[in-house]
């Protein structure tokens, strides 16, 4: 990752891009992709809407599953093994290619899990598809045989993480179904990978002309900002009325199956900054979390409508299930709260 993008090890993520001209400079050439993702989300809308009340679908029974990062040691071994939990998600950065040995390795001691691997994105290969698909090949046959589902980007609709519109998400998303279709059939490509209730960004990656298809749809979908999974934003949006929009725009899209991944939520925990991913004014308390936690999966698996939520993530002191600052592993009240869920979803499942 390079100059004017900086990666925040703290909260993992970007920092915010500071070279204000930059950014600027970059979102004006997109001007008018903008506007017409705009103008097609709202003429969706209405039919979204009107979804709600006359489309009834058979319930899925979705799973839990969880982020664990290479960058926090081999304790999540047996933390995950504790946790009792099946699915993965695990990031690899394009922009780290040289510790592609490493990541196979962590990637493989993760012994009869199911496991997505999420390709991070970084400027040099959304502008330069060449060495995005060098690269891409590497990733896909270093881990044939052992991963067959595949997550292209992440946060997509904001800028530090890269792109400046959908267009160029799309193209880059072009680039890698190039490489599967061609010598990786057997991998399931997973997009667009929108973050947060923005999904005017999410039509235009299902609303076009492109020849692309998505395998799952992910969604990272944060409510954090609401203080409770049941507070709704603009009145109406509480998180199963966003995931009921969200489905309906995958019903009447042709470019995506029927399966629907939330790969990313949690809520940014009080006094734990530089760690905390937002300010202080969005954090809570450890107990708080917990039972948000419990709450926002609670809702998405009885929504029927998701196949899979991934929390984010296992070991991160600022918004995870455990603190390892200071050398010790502290598992938080939202471990355990974790660890019943994951115990009773089994239950119910060999019941």
């Amino acid at each position: 990752m390079k100059s004017p993008f900086h990666w925040d090890s703290y909260s993992d993520q970007p920092h915010i891009i500071k070279d204000k001209a930059y950014k600027r400079r970059q979102k004006k050439k997109h001007f008018f992709s903008y506007i017409g993702m705009f103008l097609l989300f709202f003429t969706l809308l209405p039919v979204i809407l009107m979804l709600h009340f006359f489309v009834r679908k058979a319930k899925k029974n979705g799973d839990i599953g969880l982020g664990v990062n290479l960058d926090k040691g081999s304790e999540q071994y047996h933390l995950v093994d504790e946790l009792g939990v099946s699915h993965l998600i695990i990031r690899i950065p394009l922009w780290e290619m040289e510790r592609l040995d490493e990541y196979v390795e962590f990637i493989k001691g993760f012994v009869g899990k199911s496991i997505v691997v999420n390709i991070l994105q970084d400027r040099e290969h959304i502008e330069d598809h060449a060495l995005l698909e060098r690269d891409v090949k590497r990733i896909f046959h270093a881990l044939n045989g052992r991963v067959t589902e595949f997550q292209i980007g992440n946060a997509v609709n904001r800028a530090k993480w890269g792109f400046f519109s959908m267009s160029e998400y799309l193209a880059f998303y072009q680039r890698v179904q190039t490489v599967r279709d061609s010598d990786f059939p057997e991998i399931k490509l997973i997009g667009p990978s929108v973050i947060d209730f923005e999904y005017y960004y999410t039509s235009s990656a299902l609303f076009n002309f492109k020849k692309l298809r998505f395998d799952a749809l992910s969604a990272l979908l944060y409510v954090d900002r609401r203080g409770s999974p049941y507070n709704p934003q603009y009145w109406i949006f509480d998180t199963q009325f966003k995931i009921t929009v969200l489905k309906n725009l995958m019903r009447l899209s042709r470019k995506v199956s029927d399966k629907l991944y939330l790969t990313e939520a949690n809520w940014p925990l009080s006094g734990t900054a530089p760690y905390a991913p937002t300010s202080e004014t969005e954090c809570i308390d450890e107990q708080t979390y917990a039972e948000y936690m419990h709450d926002y999966l609670m809702i998405v698996l009885q929504s029927g409508e998701v196949d899979r939520v991934y929390w984010h993530q296992l070991i991160a002191p600022g918004y995870g299930l455990v603190d390892n600052r200071h050398g010790q592993i502290r598992k938080m009240p939202a471990f355990e709260v974790f660890k019943e869920m994951i115990a009773k979803r089994e239950d119910s499942v060999k019941g």
